[in-house]
């Protein structure tokens, strides 16, 4: 009996200690959901803050930018404006800072103005640039050198002293506005030097067309390779993908990324306020066209304008059997920028290596072109190379940096595989000279290639596209494998579709917008 009494008692005392972690247990839980409720109701007002704060400045900058605007056409008005008489001398600008870059895309500033020479006797052209170290007869030289252009006359240059301002490495943060800005000053320098009656911008630099057709008066022209910023640029950051213009820190962060999309969304909103400024607007690719239509909501005075490629300096080239290309080389000819993406390049070829023949894997190189414009491109290359070695084919791989002309058809003669990797490449000048001098070109699956060049020519294939290491790889391997003939019959087709990009299509095509 007393057994029985003790065992009773323990199961109350046991009974209770549990009724008490229970009421414990659900006192925390309350809690829990009290503290949740709170938290999330907190994220949600800095959320709304930080939106307002965002928005606050903006409209802040949109006041004073007025106001500025307002300021700069009176006192410009009467600084600079020059009337120009009915039959007298027109004189045509082109905004090209950076016009002693080698880079493709300069090709065109040389061929319109080649074009004004040739149509208007009473013409004269100007270029505006930033290249104080280099003289205009060296400049000049080296398009001759690298473009095949010749000028049937002199052309004059504007030095502009502040083209630094509109460099990117200044700016970690708000890149995009800021570079805009900073393009007004340096537009508003180039205006003091020299007031055109037309005004071509070649370099994007759409926040200059206010101040060149409201402020001077002038007949503004675009030819825009690349928007500023595009939908596709909205929906990485909308959907929250890392890019190299989309940090790692602000994809993971779902406050971030919501603020940087009302940022985007509001420069859009400016940029197409801007670019409509623009008399005739000229687009380099399919891609661009969609891109400028939509974001300026304009298609009356919009163009598609190939950019000039030298096709038939490419085509001249004397082609080498395949058979007798020991090693088989796959080139690769672009700039060393981060949009370029080399290390997918890279990696794409170390997984092409793992998939074929041993033997085959042995022959074949992977040749690297491009020009390194500063320390930063500097710094891009060797760790670049550091990945090479890491994964462990840095002794098939071939650097030529900023190798002169000649190199480079070489190059492209003793090669077999053409390959590109830029995600949305606006058109893609090299891309077309490696079809035209006879290489098998396997570029990126979006843009400019896979809307313009890289299409069917009279049925018959042009090229290959991919998108990742394991496509690129798998094309790779289907060209190396192909034979000789099928490679052949590519070939043949691309360079007889290629003559839609060339200088005299282009000449048409300009003077016609």
């Amino acid at each position: 009996m007393k057994e029985m009494l003790i065992f009773q008692s323990n199961m109350q005392h046991l009974a209770y200690r549990n009724a008490d972690i229970s009421t414990r247990h659900a006192h925390f839980s309350q809690h829990l959901n009290i503290y949740i409720y709170f938290h999330s109701r907190a994220s949600q007002m800095i959320l709304k803050i930080l939106v307002h704060l965002w928005l606050a400045l903006w409209v802040i900058f949109v006041i004073v930018f007025c106001d500025l605007f307002i300021f700069c056409v009176g006192w410009m008005h009467t600084k600079f404006y020059v009337y120009v008489a009915k039959g007298a001398a027109r004189a045509v600008v082109s905004f090209t800072s950076y016009c002693s870059s080698g880079g493709d895309t300069r090709r065109h500033i040389y061929c319109n103005l080649k074009c004004y020479f040739y149509r208007y006797s009473k013409v004269k052209c100007y270029i505006y640039t930033g290249d104080t170290d280099a003289t205009p007869e060296e400049i000049l030289q080296k398009a001759q050198q690298r473009f095949n252009v010749v000028l049937p006359r002199n052309v004059e240059f504007v030095y502009l002293q502040t083209r630094t301002v509109v460099e990117a490495k200044h700016y970690p943060f708000l890149t995009l506005l800021m570079q805009s800005l900073a393009s007004i000053i340096l537009g508003a320098e180039a205006l003091g030097k020299f007031r055109p009656d037309v005004y071509i911008d070649t370099m994007g630099y759409a926040f200059t067309y206010p101040l060149f057709r409201y402020v001077a008066g002038c007949t503004v022209g675009s030819y825009t390779h690349y928007p500023t910023i595009s939908t596709d640029m909205l929906g990485r950051v909308a959907d929250r993908v890392e890019a190299h213009n989309n940090q790692g820190f602000i994809a993971r962060s779902s406050v971030l990324s919501t603020i940087k999309l009302g940022y985007y969304h509001l420069f859009a909103f400016i940029y197409s306020l801007v670019g409509r400024c623009a008399h005739v607007v000229m687009v380099n690719s399919s891609w661009t066209h969609g891109h400028i239509s939509t974001l300026w909501g304009t298609t009356t005075n919009l163009h598609i304008v190939y950019p000039p490629c030298d096709t038939q300096k490419f085509k001249s080239l004397n082609s080498i059997p395949d058979k007798d290309k020991d090693p088989k080389t796959i080139v690769s000819i672009g700039q060393f920028r981060p949009e370029k993406d080399h290390p997918l390049q890279l990696r794409s070829f170390k997984h092409l290596c793992n998939i074929i023949d041993e033997e085959l894997a042995k022959q074949v190189r992977l040749v690297l072109i491009g020009g390194c414009r500063n320390e930063e491109d500097k710094q891009r290359v060797e760790a670049l190379k550091a990945l090479s070695v890491q994964l462990g084919i840095s002794d098939q791989v071939i650097w030529k940096l900023n190798c002169p002309f000649p190199q480079l058809l070489e190059s492209v003669q003793n090669g077999m595989i053409g390959l590109h990797t830029m995600w949305n490449e606006h058109f893609g000048i090299c891309v077309v000279e490696c079809m035209a001098g006879g290489l098998v070109m396997l570029a990126h699956d979006s843009a400019g290639p896979k809307m313009d060049i890289i299409t069917e020519y009279d049925g018959q294939q042009t090229g290959y596209l991919a998108s990742d290491e394991q496509s690129y790889a798998c094309a790779m391997k289907t060209i190396l494998e192909a034979s000789d003939d099928e490679r052949d019959c590519i070939r043949r087709a691309a360079k007889a579709s290629v003559d839609r990009f060339s200088d005299e299509v282009f000449e048409g095509s300009f003077m016609e917008a």
